[in-house]
């Protein structure tokens, strides 16, 4: 394929076309099938919900700050924890990813395999054609690039980033934290654009996406306004790219090159590089 016929792809029209028409299609072979089974979405979308309730209410690294304040109290072991900044910042980090992991991923993926019974590879866990749409990866990452750095100087996004405080520590944390801030990217693609989009395209085909975008926008809301209002659009990008390589792993590297972008450009601009 050309160059032209490949950037060709990317015009929105198209870029979201094809990708509603994929999944409008799975919807009406499912039909053919007798329907999808109503369950199953009311389900997911029951599940879901309370999975994102609960990352909200505990899953938060004030929330295991707080148990480490109690715990403190009755057992001396918590108490090195509570006393060092270093080990409670790291500790609410991998309590917050934790959460992130089992309510974005374990769960969801248990549930497709006992309840559903249905293949997980088949919620976007399968490499499906990752290989034909790699190319749009590199092209993202060559859009967005340029507007991260552009944002980096602004006060908002480096109070914000790294959200990891000791990331500029050692080149040791700033791993370690990346590793972390993937495997939760990770998760969260699983759950948005592979789980979510699998279990309502069949009812509600292209539309799977538009209405995915609701409660992934409003886990940005903490989030600076811009980069809030920037992930619907990018929301809507993800998806697409979903739902045309059958796979959530384009998006994931999208999502975790970026994040790694963000949290070493906050770096630079406030002169807290790794290890310097």
């Amino acid at each position: 394929m050309t160059l032209s016929a490949k950037l060709a792809e990317l015009h929105p029209r198209r870029f979201f076309g094809e990708a509603f028409a994929i999944a409008d299609a799975r919807r009406d072979e499912a039909l053919k099938d007798g329907g999808y089974p109503a369950w199953k979405p009311f389900a997911v979308a029951a599940i879901g919900a309370v999975v994102l309730l609960a990352l909200q209410k505990y899953g938060t690294s004030q929330f295991f700050l707080e148990l480490v304040a109690d715990w403190q109290q009755s057992d001396p072991s918590w108490r090195e924890v509570h006393e060092s900044a270093y080990l409670r910042e790291l500790y609410g980090k991998v309590w917050w990813t934790s959460w992130r992991v089992a309510g974005y991923l374990v769960l969801p993926a248990l549930f497709t395999l006992l309840v559903l019974k249905e293949r997980v590879r088949d919620h976007g866990l399968g490499f499906g054609h990752v290989r034909d749409h790699l190319w749009i990866y590199l092209v993202a990452i060559a859009i967005v690039l340029p507007m991260v750095f552009g944002v980096s100087y602004l006060d908002s996004f480096q109070r914000k980033y790294p959200m990891y405080e000791f990331a500029g520590r050692s080149w040791s944390d700033f791993f370690l934290w990346t590793a972390l801030y993937s495997a939760q990217f990770l998760a969260l693609e699983f759950f948005f654009r592979g789980h979510w989009l699998r279990a309502f395209s069949p009812v509600m085909g292209g539309h799977a996406i538009t209405a995915m975008i609701v409660p992934y926008a409003m886990i940005h809301m903490n989030k600076p306004f811009g980069e809030a209002v920037g992930s619907i659009a990018a929301g809507l990008a993800l998806g697409a790219l979903a739902i045309r390589s059958r796979s959530i792993y384009p998006g994931f590297l999208v999502h975790a090159t970026i994040g790694f972008s963000m949290d070493l450009a906050a770096l630079a601009q406030k002169g807290e590089w790794p290890g310097g």
